[in-house]
């Protein structure tokens, strides 16, 4: 494995290389350590990954259980432990090896897909927490976060009849939907109201609802109602 900034130190005295791991320094004999030594000699948590810190801008090397570091090189390498973070999305639990999780990270961890909203659970009597994409939710507060995918309702409009507000799916309705919603009689006759005129639909009619629309319901014989 490659380092970009440090190595271990060598005591000429005692032929020891030196290592930091979690902020305290051991020594050791051999000129390469494996990931699993480090681990064992750091007492390394469960369920927890090893990483070798690198000097910035680079990031910070995953060093798995097989891979050997050079502890020869110049400096001292710094070893820590990423501790595992677990999270449930959907009611299935997930790991995370990171402080911080963002809306997109969830979805992809999940296959939750663009046209459903993602939400995280918030103890009662508080409202769940809408998550966009870009969010990002701190997993190492105490407890396990809960996240969940909702799918969006298609989106509704409002339309009136006989002066009644209503909410629909835009889209194409028939007359006889029309006056279900509105609760209008079938045997009566539903206009629209089109540029302040009524112009009437037939019975078996539709009608393009975008939002916005008027209808009036009245009895077959002409008069409004």
């Amino acid at each position: 494995m490659e380092n970009q900034n440090k190595g271990a130190g060598l005591s000429t005295a005692n032929q020891f290389l030196k290592l930091i791991i979690e902020g305290k320094t051991f020594d050791w004999k051999e000129q390469y350590i494996l990931g699993k030594q480090v681990r064992e000699l750091g007492s390394a948590p469960e369920e927890s990954k090893t990483f070798l810190a690198i000097e910035k801008p680079w990031v910070d090397e995953h060093i798995g259980d097989d891979d050997k570091v050079d502890l020869a090189r110049p400096g001292i390498e710094q070893f820590y432990f990423k501790r595992l973070l677990l999270l449930t999305i959907n009611g299935q639990t997930y790991k995370w090896y990171e402080q911080y999780i963002t809306g997109i990270e969830v979805r992809k961890l999940a296959g939750i897909v663009a046209d459903e909203k993602l939400f995280l659970a918030i103890e009662k009597p508080w409202e769940d927490e809408h998550i966009a994409d870009e969010t990002k939710v701190d997993l190492a507060r105490p407890g396990i976060e809960h996240f969940y995918s909702k799918k969006e309702g298609p989106k509704k409009v409002t339309i009136t009849i006989n002066q009644n507000p209503f909410e629909v799916v835009p889209g194409v309705h028939t007359v006889a939907d029309l006056k279900a919603i509105g609760g209008v009689p079938l045997a009566y006759d539903l206009d629209q109201v089109i540029n302040g005129k009524l112009t009437p639909l037939k019975d078996d009619g539709k009608v393009d609802i975008y939002g916005g629309e008027q209808f009036i319901g009245h009895v077959k014989d002409g008069s409004s109602s």
